[in-house]
């Protein structure tokens, strides 16, 4: 079992967390059906492969194993990853591994949609542009949403898009979304106990990016903080935040 995370430009390979098991063997150690003791992987890094087992066995044995080790990975996937990040999970895997692995997960961040080779068996580029592909979709609607929450909440007051009403929002702690605009920088300093902006000329050497600071704070007071392609921001300011009250 591995874990990746990423986004449309990368794909990482990232430790799990002490108590995620990597293997069957972590997983099931001594519990491990006699016959299989020596199993190194379940995928393993041939294409054709679905299991390995050191001494062969019955069906029923691997199935029960298979069985087991994917219940031990989702719940610890879900302890330790799923549940503290929010973050979606996309499955790879072998076509004839996903229906079990399904059946036995009580995962609700698992996506239904997902990848069906062995990551093993390709370059890590070619698993990124397959994970993105899939994710397009979703992340495109999800910033549709959040434009349409932001135009929603402006003619209540609660949709900002002035630079310095937001920083005085940030600091203290209105903003539950802030929309950053990508590729975009504005030369500046932002006083982190006021919120007040000062713009500067980007050869002073005291200079930051506005729109860095500003998701900082956000971050820091609880909020969430989107980094939007420019053609779908809902303003022309390089930012936009819908705030909580």
């Amino acid at each position: 079992m591995k874990l990746y995370e990423g986004n449309r430009d990368a794909l990482d390979e990232i430790d799990p967390a002490a108590g995620v098991p990597r293997t069957i063997i972590e997983a099931l150690g001594e519990e491990l059906t006699e016959p299989h003791q020596t199993v190194a992987s379940y995928g393993g890094t041939n294409a054709g492969s679905s299991m390995r087992h050191g001494h062969g066995g019955r069906k029923d044995e691997a199935d029960t194993d298979a069985d087991r080790f994917f219940r031990a990975v989702d719940r610890a996937v879900l302890e330790h990853h799923s549940r503290p990040t929010n973050l979606p999970l996309l499955l790879a895997a072998l076509p004839e591994h996903h229906a079990l692995f399904r059946q036995v997960s009580q995962n609700p961040f698992l996506l239904e949609e997902a990848i069906g080779f062995n990551p093993d068996t390709v370059p890590s580029e070619k698993l990124r542009e397959e994970a993105w592909r899939i994710f397009e979709p979703r992340h495109r609607a999800r910033l549709k949403d959040l434009g349409n929450d932001f135009a929603n909440a402006k003619p209540r007051g609660l949709g900002l898009d002035d630079l310095q009403h937001i920083a005085t929002a940030a600091v203290a702690g209105r903003i539950s979304t802030l929309l950053i605009e990508s590729d975009r920088e504005i030369v500046g300093r932002m006083d982190a106990a006021t919120g007040r902006l000062k713009l500067t000329d980007i050869e002073h050497p005291d200079v930051d990016d506005i729109l860095d600071d500003l998701g900082e704070m956000v971050l820091r007071n609880g909020g969430k903080v989107v980094v939007v392609p420019s053609a779908q921001m809902p303003t022309s300011t390089g930012a936009a935040a819908t705030c909580r009250f």
